[in-house]
């Protein structure tokens, strides 16, 4: 079903004040990545305006929801959302990749308000959520475990021990969300034309169900699929969900968009101004 009309505005501007961040944040520190990022947009808006039970004047209460970004290399779109959602002021987020500052490269838990799992080297962040979801059940609380995966990243042996695992427990309360946007940084150029790579996974959605995960696909930009997919996540029982979200790389920005050079490279003035414009008139239209 539609989501209301009124709350699906807000989410989209909020998208776009998070793309211009993205933007704005790596642009000033010279280094990050775009990409990704930018793939991500509306499932972090979605969680984080929707979705998550979460009190940002307390990011510690016990009885929140878990998020956990495993595409820890994304994290300037979650640093975005997490300003505009009231973690911390939004001015921080221009500290990105700056000495010092609690807006480093990869999310750091034990820095920066909000985030609830520390991640980089990719895999890695797939483990935990699965054991913050097990201490659920095993303490009788009821909030739900949210992990983010990348599609380059789901290469990685770990997740699937933990997709194994995840399926032997039955652990329902967690939820696995693949950002589906077929291009990675690094392979080999198809055809002949450079700016593609080969797709870093394919038969996602039947690998997940291999595993004994319920699967859903979704339209990870579009607020009337992704929402309702994440609701339903929230009411299966016996066995963990992914969803898989159909997304696009450099979302949002034509010149950036399914371009893997765009997966960590700063823009510079005039294609910052370009992608501002390309977004603003978006917006407005």
């Amino acid at each position: 079903m539609p989501i209301d009309p009124a709350l699906k505005r807000d989410l989209q501007a909020k998208a776009v004040q998070v793309r211009k961040l993205i933007l704005q944040a790596v642009h000033k520190a010279g280094a990050g990545h775009v990409g990704g990022p930018l793939s991500m947009v509306e499932i972090a808006v979605a969680m984080y305006f929707k979705i998550l039970r979460i009190d940002p004047k307390n990011p510690q209460w016990p009885d929140r929801d878990r998020y956990v970004l495993s595409k820890g290399h994304s994290c300037i779109a979650l640093y975005a959302t997490l300003a505009l959602r009231g973690f911390f002021p939004v001015e921080e987020v221009f500290t990105y990749d700056a000495m010092n500052s609690r807006m480093q490269g990869h999310p750091d838990m034990t820095k920066t308000p909000g985030i609830d799992m520390s991640s980089g080297s990719l895999g890695t962040g797939a483990s935990p959520p699965l054991g913050m979801a097990l201490a659920a059940k095993r303490l009788g609380k009821d909030f739900h475990t949210w992990v983010h995966l990348g599609d380059g990243e789901i290469q990685e042996g770990q997740v699937w021990e933990m997709a194994f695992v995840a399926s032997q427990y039955q652990v329902d309360n967690l939820t696995a969300i693949v950002d589906y946007n077929r291009v990675q940084q690094f392979g080999f150029p198809k055809d002949g034309n450079v700016r593609r790579r080969v797709n870093p996974l394919v038969q996602v959605p039947e690998k997940w169900r291999a595993f004994g995960w319920h699967v859903i696909e979704c339209d990870g930009h579009d607020f009337d699929s992704l929402i309702p997919a994440c609701e339903e996540a929230k009411t299966i029982k016996g066995r963990p969900t992914c969803i898989v979200a159909h997304t696009i790389k450099g979302k949002g920005v034509s010149f950036m968009e399914g371009d893997y050079n765009w997966h960590a490279k700063v823009p510079s003035p005039e294609e910052l101004a370009k992608a501002f414009a390309e977004l603003e008139a978006a917006q407005a239209g």
